[in-house]
């Protein structure tokens, strides 16, 4: 297996969060307008870097625009954190915003929601899958991975690194999920070169940088 295979691997067990905030479209309520307030632009980022807003379509279910969850031993953590936010999430106009944005070495999803996470939950996960093996299919050789606690956050925030081991090279993505006050933020971050763009990344610093001051502008409204 090669590597860029091996990162499709890593970004099925873990893509899938980029994409299950459940936002609905619509006319935004107050939470709606609260978050949109509160969202990073293109001129908070530096030059260079390619900035996106991704919109939900109404009614698409949670991360049904990524690959599918591998299998996983222990069963079920390749998609663990993933099911913790979906089995907890608020859905409606207004209940999330989310942004991409990408760099020469990293793609990074941020989504803001009107709604707290349960951290305790999600530590739990992250706990139970600290170790666990990812298959393509029953058949196949498992792909070791590993979730370790990403430090360089605030107290009060999780953060993990997520990290597959493959013919003696490892790659990693990087999560960090924050409550401030009624609201949240969560935020994934992949190891992608790009030398198209012209602003560069260095994982994880720039990611804990990027979600450090979108939690600061949350907490600020």
């Amino acid at each position: 297996m090669s590597m860029r295979t091996a990162l499709a691997a890593m970004l099925s067990v873990v893509g899938v969060l980029a994409g299950c905030s459940a936002a609905v479209p619509g006319t935004a309520t107050w939470p709606g307008a609260a978050l949109e307030a509160t969202v990073l632009r293109v001129t908070d980022f530096p030059p260079g870097v390619q900035y996106d807003r991704i919109n939900e379509r109404p009614g698409t279910p949670d991360g049904a625009d990524g690959p599918g969850s591998m299998l996983s031993r222990p069963e079920g953590c390749a998609n663990a954190l993933t099911n913790v936010i979906a089995n907890s999430a608020e859905r409606g106009p207004g209940s999330a915003a989310k942004y991409a944005v990408s760099y020469d070495g990293a793609r990074m999803v941020m989504t803001l929601l009107s709604w707290n996470l349960d951290l305790d939950k999600l530590r739990a996960a992250a706990v139970r899958c600290a170790q666990f093996e990812a298959f393509f299919d029953p058949d196949s050789v498992g792909i070791p991975i590993t979730t370790a606690e990403l430090p360089g956050l605030e107290p009060d925030a999780l953060g993990y690194q997520q990290t597959m081991r493959l013919n003696d090279a490892s790659t990693s993505v990087f999560m960090a999920f924050q409550n401030i006050g009624e609201r949240a933020v969560f935020g994934v971050a992949f190891p992608t070169p790009n030398s198209a763009i012209e602003a560069k990344a260095t994982l994880p610093q720039t990611f804990l940088d990027v979600f450090g001051t979108q939690v600061a502008k949350l907490r600020s409204y």
